[in-house]
C-alpha cells in the first residue's frame, strides 16, 4: 500500500510536544527536590539521560507496524514473565542482585540502573491481551454467551500469571495497575453486560470484604495470604493519618502538609519548607504543588488530561481491533497511575509505591511508560485513513 504523506507528516508531533513538557516539568520538579537533603545523587541528568534513551527506544519502535506488534505480543509476554521468574529465584540477600527495596523485591540491582521488570510487564501485558481479544473475535464473529465466558476466562487467565508473580514481590500497588488495565480492556472487548455487571459487582464485594477483613481480621489475612504488616498498616494511616503520626502516618502527612503550604501560587521554584520523604519520586506531585501552588498542580493535571485526550483520539481512528485494544490498555494504564499518585498523596487513596508517569524519577518507570507511548506513535505512525471501509486510502 502507499500513501503520499511524508515521513514528517506522519509523525504525531501533537504527542511529541506533549511528551516534551513533561520532560521539563520532570526536570524543574526534580531539581527542585534535591533542596530537600535526602539524597546526594544529583538526580536531573540521570533523569535526562532516561528521557534520551526513552528517545532512541521510539525511534526504534516506529519501524514496527501493528502486525508486527500482534506477532510478537505473545513472545514479549512470554519475555515478562521470564524476567518475573528469574527475579524471584535470584538471590536476595545483602548486595545480591534482587536484594529486596522497602520489603519488596522487585528490582535488579546493576552498578549503573535498578530494573524493575514489572514496569515493562504492563506494556507485554497489554500486547498480549489485546491479541487475545482481537483473535478471539477474528476466531468467533458471532458472539454468544458462551464465547463471552471463554474470553473472560482467557483473560482472567492472562492476567492470573503476571499477578501472581508481582504478588509475590509484594508489591500491590502495581498489581492494581495489572487490574485497572484489565477491567479496561474487559469493558471495551464487547463483552455482554450481563457478564461483566454480575462480574464487577462480585469484584467490589470482595474488595470491600478485603477491606473489611483487614481492619478486624488481620491475623488470618496474614496467615492465608501471608500479607506483611505494612500493608495493613497503610491502610490504617490512610484511614486515620493522624494516629500514626510519628511511623507509617508520617509520609501522608507531610504530603498534605506541603500541598497545602502551597496555597494559589506557591512559595517558587525550590521554596519548599515541609520535608516529604522520597519526593523526587513518588511525592514528585507535592514538591510541584509547594513550590507552584494550586495553580501548578492544576497545570500538570490539565497537562495528564490533554495526554489522555489526545490518546483516546488516537484510538478513535484506528479501524483494526488490536491497535484499538492496545491503545485502550495504555490509556487505561496511565489514567490508573496519575488517579492512584495523586490520589494517595491528598488521603484520597491509600500510598502505594506507584510512581508519577513521565514526571517521577526512575529509569525503569519512565522508560517503561515511553514504551507504551512509543508503541502508539509507531501506530500512529504506520495507520492509513480509508474512505468508507474499503481499500481507497485518502490522505
Amino acid at each position: 500500500m502507499h500513501t503520499n504523506k511524508s515521513f514528517s507528516d506522519r509523525i504525531d508531533w501533537p504527542l511529541a510536544f506533549i511528551l516534551f513538557l513533561f520532560f521539563a516539568v520532570s526536570l524543574i520538579a526534580i531539581s527542585s527536590a534535591q533542596t530537600s537533603g535526602q539524597y546526594l545523587t544529583n538526580f536531573v541528568p540521570r533523569q535526562a539521560l532516561f528521557y534520551f534513551i526513552s528517545i532512541c527506544m521510539i525511534a526504534v519502535l516506529m519501524y514496527f507496524d501493528p502486525e508486527q506488534y500482534k506477532k510478537m505480543a505473545y513472545y514479549l509476554y512470554g519475555l515478562g514473565i521470564f524476567l518475573l521468574i528469574v527475579l524471584m529465584v535470584s538471590p536476595d540477600g545483602p548486595g545480591q542482585i534482587a536484594e529486596p527495596v522497602n520489603g519488596a523485591k522487585a528490582w535488579f540491582h546493576t552498578p549503573f540502573v535498578n530494573i524493575q521488570p514489572a514496569e515493562f510487564m504492563k506494556t507485554f501485558y497489554i500486547l498480549a491481551l489485546a491479541k487475545m481479544i482481537s483473535s478471539h473475535h477474528e476466531k468467533n464473529p458471532l458472539k454468544t454467551m458462551k464465547t463471552d465466558l471463554i474470553l473472560l476466562g482467557k483473560i482472567l487467565f492472562c492476567l492470573m500469571i503476571p499477578l501472581g508473580f508481582i504478588l509475590l514481590q509484594p508489591d500491590l500497588g502495581t498489581a492494581l495497575v495489572f487490574i485497572a488495565i484489565t477491567l479496561a480492556l474487559t469493558v471495551v472487548s464487547g463483552i455482554t453486560w450481563k457478564i461483566i455487571a454480575p462480574s464487577f459487582g462480585g469484584v467490589a464485594i470482595i474488595g470491600a470484604l478485603l477491606l473489611w477483613m483487614t481492619l478486624y481480621m488481620q491475623d488470618f489475612l496474614s496467615s492465608a495470604f501471608g500479607l506483611k504488616p505494612y500493608m495493613f498498616e497503610r491502610i490504617y494511616t490512610w484511614l486515620d493519618p493522624y494516629s500514626y503520626a510519628e511511623s507509617g502516618g508520617y509520609n501522608l502527612i507531610a504530603a498534605m502538609n506541603a500541598i497545602g503550604s502551597g496555597e494559589v501560587f506557591g512559595k517558587g521554584y525550590q521554596g519548599r519548607q515541609v520535608y516529604v520523604p522520597e519526593n523526587h519520586t513518588d511525592f514528585i506531585f507535592t514538591v510541584i504543588s509547594e513550590d507552584f501552588g494550586f495553580v501548578g498542580a492544576s497545570a500538570v493535571i490539565i497537562l495528564f488530561f490533554m495526554l489522555i485526550y489526545h490518546l483516546t483520539r488516537i484510538t478513535l481512528q484506528f479501524k483494526d481491533t488490536f491497535s484499538t485494544y492496545v491503545c485502550a490498555g495504555i490509556i487505561a494504564m496511565i489514567t490508573f497511575h496519575v488517579f492512584q499518585n495523586i490520589g494517595m498523596t491528598i488521603q484520597l487513596l491509600p500510598i502505594t509505591g506507584i510512581p508519577l508517569p513521565f514526571i517521577s524519577y526512575g529509569g525503569s518507570s519512565l522508560i517503561g511508560n515511553m514504551l507504551a507511548v512509543g508503541i502508539v506513535f509507531s501506530m500512529k505512525f504506520h495507520h492509513r485513513n480509508y474512505m468508507f471501509g474499503n481499500d481507497k486510502e485518502i490522505d
